[in-house]
C-alpha cells in the first residue's frame, strides 16, 4: 500500500503535462495588480515632481522682476503653473513677500496673492504661522515665497489615498532689493549689505 502511493506520488511529481491558461489565470490578478501598483506610484511621483518644478519656476521667475507686478501678472503665473501641472486636477497657488525685521524680531508681509479655492492671503498677523518654515535672514531682507497645492488621485485603487501634493519654496529678489506690487504700500526699510571694514 505504502509503495502503491509512494509510486503514484513520484509519478504524480514527474508529470508535465497540463495547461499553461490555468497557470496564467492563477498569476493574471497578481500581475495585473502589480502592474496598476506601479503604475499609480509613479504618477504620483511623478505630479509630485511636477508639482515642485511648477513651484520652483514661479518662484524663479518672480525674482527676476524689477517692476511693479500686477493681478494681470500673478494671473499668468497661476496659467502657467496649470499648464505645467496635471490640467485635471485642482490647482492653487499663494505668492508672497515676506520681510524679517531684526528689531521687532519678528516676520512682516509686503503683499501676498492667491489663485485657487486652496489658499487665503497672508497677513502681518498670521504670516507667524509658516515662520518656523522660513529661512533665517538678516534685518531687513525678502525672501518671495510661492506656495503650490495640487488635488492627487490615484489613477487605480492600489492602496494609495488621495492627497493634496503642498510645496513651499522661497528665493530672494534677484536684481532688486525687493519687488513690488501695484496699489501696495511697502513698509520703508530694505538690506543693505555692510561692506567690510577696512584695516
Amino acid at each position: 500500500m505504502l509503495n502503491s502511493l509512494h509510486k503514484n506520488m513520484r509519478s504524480f511529481r514527474q508529470n508535465s503535462e497540463g495547461a499553461l491558461t490555468v497557470e496564467f489565470m492563477i498569476l493574471a490578478p497578481l500581475l495585473l495588480w502589480t502592474f496598476a501598483a506601479i503604475y499609480t506610484f509613479f504618477d504620483a511621483y511623478r505630479q509630485d515632481t511636477v508639482n515642485l518644478k511648477a513651484a520652483y519656476t514661479i518662484s524663479d521667475l518672480v525674482s527676476r522682476e524689477t517692476t511693479e507686478l500686477n493681478d494681470d501678472y500673478i494671473d499668468s503665473m497661476y496659467a502657467m503653473s496649470q499648464l505645467l501641472i496635471r490640467s485635471d486636477s485642482a490647482t492653487s497657488i499663494r505668492i508672497s513677500v515676506v520681510r524679517w525685521d531684526e528689531e521687532d524680531d519678528r516676520y512682516y508681509l509686503d503683499w501676498s496673492k492667491e489663485r485657487g479655492d486652496a489658499f487665503v492671503e497672508w497677513t502681518n498677523a498670521t504670516i507667524s504661522e509658516v515662520e518656523d518654515n522660513l529661512p533665517v535672514m538678516p534685518d531687513q531682507e525678502r525672501v518671495i515665497l510661492v506656495e503650490t497645492r495640487n488635488d492627487l488621485e490615484p489613477a487605480f485603487k492600489v492602496g494609495l489615498p488621495s492627497m493634496d501634493l503642498d510645496n513651499f519654496v522661497f528665493s530672494r529678489p534677484r536684481f532688486a532689493p525687493l519687488v513690488h506690487f501695484e496699489g501696495v504700500e511697502i513698509a520703508a526699510g530694505s538690506h543693505v549689505d555692510e561692506a567690510p571694514a577696512e584695516e
